[in-house]
């Protein structure tokens, strides 16, 4: 039976990103097939519209489910925002004052607040995390946050309470969870990490947020495929159609899921969406580039010929040389019909393209003796 796919969400952390803060080059090439197919892509995330609007304008995304579901907008307009009510924050604030905890509070603009937690934001956490024990005692993590305490004390959070509040973040570990919702039943305590979790109202969530992104887009939560690795996905992985979790993800979360692909340091979100059909991708047979112009000219071969050549690999040089010669022959016709019997204009091409071998020629001469060409990282 044919996948009736209509959009596609991504979680950040875990998920989009690898272990590095970065977006893998198949997650991009897949994205960009995604989109060639007419399936709208979008990211599900408990950070914020400044940190995922950068995200979204280069990966061209086209929509955005921030806050888990409390902030939510497409590159050109806010669709939802729901403010937590200021009763509720001043609880929260009282509290954390009174229990000495570290909390950061989620605007429109940005996230104020705790320096530890923003911090827990950065690329180099991420790196740090990658390769701290799963089993890091309580004590170590405490012992970390009295020290950072000590030099960064908290902020006021007086100036910052008067605009409009979408999350509240707190450092807390998973054995706090239970006090925490009891403390405050009115809000949803969740987290994509065993440090903090989120706070947000009980009738949020990224799900909700999808729903009411289908609802302006014209699709329902059984046309949707989605990805995520932590506990704040969970409620998304296990109502929409498709729930991918990240081969790095919980097992929680991966007995929950409807598949399981690898981790986001090794192609998983290509993997998985191929597993479905919905783009082509064999990490044995396909090179991904870490220069997206390659990729581009890559794909456009892809689409001109139906096929193309992956990992180049060399030639001896007189069968290079006829190779070569049929590849121009190809190129001399392919621009012959563009010029649509314009001779002068034929003409004008081919003197491009005698001006464009020669540049090849003098970046090719460029490159690092020690650098094999056209192997590996290939240049555009």
């Amino acid at each position: 039976m044919e996948m009736d796919i209509k959009a596609v969400f991504f979680d950040l952390d875990g998920t989009l990103f690898t272990g590095t803060r970065s977006v893998a080059p198949s997650t991009r090439v897949a994205i960009d097939e995604l989109k060639r197919k007419d399936i709208l892509v979008g990211i599900a995330t408990g950070r914020g519209p400044a940190f995922a609007l950068p995200l979204m304008e280069e990966l061209h995304l086209d929509f955005a489910v921030t806050y888990n579901g409390q902030y939510i907008f497409t590159p050109k307009a806010v669709l939802h925002a729901e403010e937590i009510d200021k009763r509720t924050l001043r609880k929260i604030v009282r509290f954390a004052k009174d229990n000495h905890r570290d909390i950061s509070l989620g605007a429109a603009h940005g996230v104020n607040g705790s320096k530890l937690l923003k911090f827990g934001e950065t690329r180099m956490a991420g790196i740090i995390s990658g390769i701290l024990p799963s089993g890091t005692s309580d004590i170590a993590r405490n012992s970390f946050k009295h020290v950072v305490r000590r030099v960064v004390p908290q902020s006021n959070f007086l100036n910052i309470l008067r605009e409009p509040i979408y999350q509240v973040m707190m450092v807390a570990t998973q054995a706090e969870t239970k006090m925490l919702e009891k403390e405050f039943p009115n809000l949803m305590i969740t987290r994509s990490n065993p440090y903090s979790v989120d706070m947000i109202p009980c009738d949020s969530g990224k799900l909700r947020g999808i729903k009411m992104i289908g609802e302006r887009y014209g699709f329902n939560e059984h046309q949707v495929m989605a990805f995520g690795d932590s506990e704040n996905d969970l409620e998304m992985l296990t109502h929409v159609e498709y729930g991918i979790a990240m081969g790095n993800a919980s097992d929680l979360v991966k007995e929950k899921a409807t598949h399981v692909t690898t981790s986001n340091n090794h192609d998983g979100i290509a993997k998985a969406l191929a597993h479905y059909g919905l783009i082509d991708f064999s990490s044995s047979n396909n090179f991904i580039s870490r220069d997206q112009n390659f990729n581009k000219v890559k794909e456009f071969h892809k689409m001109m010929d139906g096929r193309s050549q992956e990992i180049p690999r060399a030639f001896p040089p007189m069968e290079a040389g006829y190779r070569a010669g049929f590849k121009v022959e190809e190129i001399v016709e392919f621009l012959y019909a563009s010029a649509n019997g314009d001779r002068d204009k034929f003409d004008e091409l081919a003197a491009n393209l005698h001006a464009d071998v020669d540049k090849a020629v003098l970046k090719v001469k460029r490159k690092a003796k020690d650098e094999a060409p056209l192997i590996g990282e290939v240049d555009a």
